[in-house]
C-alpha cells in the first residue's frame, strides 16, 4: 500500500463532493475523493 499526503479528503462523489473537488482543484489544492461505489 502506497502512502500520499493530499490537502483535502472529499469522501462521497455525489454532486456536492465533485463540485467541491472542482473548486478546491481551481484553487491549487491537492484533492482526493473517495468514493464506495465502483464507477463504469
Amino acid at each position: 500500500m502506497q502512502s500520499k499526503i493530499v490537502d483535502v479528503l472529499i469522501i462521497g462523489a455525489g454532486p456536492s463532493g465533485c463540485v467541491a473537488a472542482a473548486y478546491l482543484k481551481q484553487k491549487g489544492l491537492e484533492i482526493l475523493v473517495v468514493e464506495k461505489s465502483k464507477f463504469p
